[in-house]
């Protein structure tokens, strides 16, 4: 028996819902990995009905099949070469119109189809009401309604899956005009056997279309003039490019159906909805930006007022933890070095770390209810055109957006931009997007040196990677890429009540990453640092005499200037590149764990070099797995170009706050 009976494929566009139908389906069922040689994201799932073990693949949000981006061309792909059982197209009901582009390009391909009208109480509140029975008799598939984040429609929709009867294909009717069929059937007489798993029609079209990947296919100089010939004349014969001609036959069957299935029952001309009305707040040009900045800084006031005081009781488990293991492990005469080795080094360092879990939890929350909002794609909008000021396209924004949570898959995502210098731009300006790595130590030092004030210190570090992220970006703009940039063209969604439900498990998925990291890469590196402190054998762990301890020494006069020039800074630093949260875990690591950090520290740093300290954490060198994302997706030249210059501005900068701030204090 195999070990999936089926393969499922869900589609749609963004914001269409179509991730929330994905985990209704899956639920816990998942996995996430990157589509085969490329960086974009995969989810699978399983869906298990009764005896049966169904794999979901949740393809890309796009809106189109053209193949502009990487994303369209995975899922146009997707559908083609692995034939999937069924395409679960998910359709915004109360964008019905714009929505059914996607599907009807989707049963070009011959897809078993079915499609879900979600978000239907959206529609129903905006005065549609869909005939979804002729719906389903023009498209010639299943009609399914859902409300997906409050669980309406689910097992509807499970139950079309369990029970689908595949559809007799037919033809939709968008092309009428008998010299397009006749040159259709042409193109597709010449191309036979020569197209791979595509649909014959379907690259015909492409192909009378002018689309260069597919006259790519055709290898045989003698197929690609035939196919030309064809083209003109055909394009001769209607007049118009055959692009221009097909996209217009098909919006307008698009809205023919549109005008046969919906009742509308308030005019949409006259309709002003509740997302307009906040948007008139939201968007203007004047409040947009202080709204964003407004919001960052709620954000993190939230993660203090409610992270720290769970943060606090886990500083005390593992500080209890400690001292516990260490009194039974002597009970039992375990070797001092083993001894030292887990209360020091592993419950020390990795707990030093996952202290700030709770903090980071809430933040990852907070983003994802703002996602899931629809005010995330506002954030963009707002910030197009102060991004065309610094030479970047409205879209980068949501990269670096994406790197507050990781620099990795938000560099990943700069794949969405269409021109290669925006995005390498933004690839290299990502790093200076704090990311969640650091906050453990914001969350340290702000706790130590700046109690009254976390919040407000804290969102001056996001607000200064975002300022240099920006100068960074005019000055490579003006060096290495001079061009202008294309306007910003983009959907705002309309503005929902975001799913508890829904945000607590996005929630959950980011900071899991967090969690897996301080069981594998972080523990390897406090174990590392232990080590260092322990040897050689004799000298006080953690003494200037240890051999990290000789390590620091020989760095340290380099930050002298920066008002940190103690080894222990030094060395954290220097382990903090593997992954930035090693800084606080190094620190646990040779001082004996979170617990005794806050009476500690201020024997080494003042409230300015602990500033200063939080700048070059933010700004130096990033983590090995961000140097790979970028050798990856940009090439080994610009990966070693932002080590070397976020090195220094780094250096720069912290040297500059010190030395300036010592004036005023």
């Amino acid at each position: 028996m195999k070990k999936y009976e089926e393969t499922i494929a869900i589609a749609g566009n963004p914001n269409s819902g179509k991730s929330t139908i994905f985990n209704a389906l899956t639920g816990s069922k998942q996995v996430t990995g990157n589509w085969p040689g490329v960086t974009v994201e995969k989810k699978e799932g399983v869906l298990e009905l009764e005896d049966r073990k169904i794999k979901i693949i949740d393809l890309p949000g796009i809106y189109s099949l053209s193949a502009n981006s990487i994303d369209e061309k995975i899922a146009r792909d997707f559908i083609v070469n692995e034939n999937p059982d069924i395409v679960v197209v998910v359709v915004d009901a109360s964008n019905l119109e714009r929505n059914l582009y996607l599907c009807t390009q989707i049963m070009d391909l011959n897809s078993n189809v079915i499609i879900v009208l979600n978000m239907m109480d959206q529609a129903l509140s905006n005065g549609m009401k869909i005939n979804m029975e002729e719906l389903g008799n023009i498209l010639n598939t299943k009609i399914v309604a859902t409300v997906a984040n409050k669980g309406k429609g689910i097992k509807k929709l499970k139950d079309a899956i369990f029970n689908y009867t595949p559809f007799p294909k037919h033809d939709l009717g968008i092309l009428k005009n008998n010299d397009v069929i006749n040159s259709i059937k042409e193109v597709q007489n010449i191309i036979s056997g020569k197209i791979g798993n595509y649909p014959s029609k379907y690259v015909a079209v492409r192909l009378l279309e002018g689309n260069s990947e597919f006259y790519d296919l055709l290898a045989e100089k003698k197929i690609i003039e035939d196919v030309e010939k064809v083209r003109l004349r055909l394009e001769n014969k209607i007049g118009e490019d055959f692009d221009t001609y097909i996209a217009e036959r098909r919006y307008a069957f698009i809205h023919g159906v549109y005008k046969e299935c919906v009742e509308e029952k308030i005019d949409i001309s006259q309709r002003i909805t509740l997302s307009d009305k906040i948007d008139k707040i939201i968007t203007n040009r004047f409040l947009g930006i202080p709204i964003f900045l407004f919001l960052l800084w709620l954000s993190f006031e939230i993660v203090f007022k409610l992270g720290n005081p769970i943060a606090d009781l886990v500083d005390q488990f593992f500080g209890l933890l400690g001292d516990k293991t260490a009194i039974f492990m002597e009970f039992i005469r375990s070797p001092l070095w083993l001894t030292s080795l887990v209360k020091d080094g592993i419950i020390a360092g990795v707990g030093s770390v996952l202290v700030f879990f709770p903090n980071i939890f809430i933040m990852f929350f907070i983003f994802a209810f703002m996602e899931d909002s629809g005010y995330m794609a506002r954030a963009a909008f707002v910030m197009d055109k102060l991004m065309h000021k610094i030479g970047l396209h409205g879209k980068s924004f949501i990269p670096l957006i994406l790197g507050f949570g990781c620099n990795v898959p938000a560099i990943m995502a700069t794949r969405t931009l269409e021109n290669e210098k925006d995005r390498i731009i933004t690839i290299l300006i990502n790093p200076l997007m704090s990311c969640s790595a650091r906050l453990p130590i914001y969350l340290l030092l702000t706790g130590i040196f700046f109690k009254k004030s976390q919040g407000f210190v804290v969102f001056s570090l996001y607000l200064t990677g975002i300022l240099l992220a920006i100068i960074v970006a005019v000055v490579l703009k003006r060096i290495f890429f001079r061009h202008k940039t294309a306007p910003l063209i983009m959907e705002l969604p309309p503005y929902r009540m975001p799913s508890f439900n829904v945000s607590i498990r996005g929630a959950w998925n980011r900071s899991a990453m967090f969690l897996k990291k301080a069981g594998t890469i972080i523990l390897f590196g406090v174990i590392i640092v232990w080590l260092l402190s322990y040897l050689p054998i004799g000298v006080n762990y953690g003494g200037s005499k240890s051999y990290i301890g000789i390590l620091g020494r020989s760095i340290a006069p380099i930050f002298k200037p920066a008002g940190f020039g103690y080894w222990q800074a030094s060395v954290a630093l220097l382990f903090g590149v593997v992954a930035k949260e090693i800084v606080v875990g190094t620190l646990g690591t040779l001082f004996g764990g979170a617990n005794v950090l806050p009476s500690v520290l201020p024997h080494y740093f003042t409230s300015l070099s602990a500033y200063s300290f939080m700048l070059m954490s933010l700004i130096y060198m990033p983590c090995l797995a961000t140097i790979g994302a970028i050798k990856q997706e940009a090439g080994g030249k610009w990966a070693a170009f932002a080590v070397v210059y976020s090195i220094m501005l780094g250096y720069i900068v912290a040297v500059l706050f010190f030395q300036i701030g010592k004036l005023f204090v």
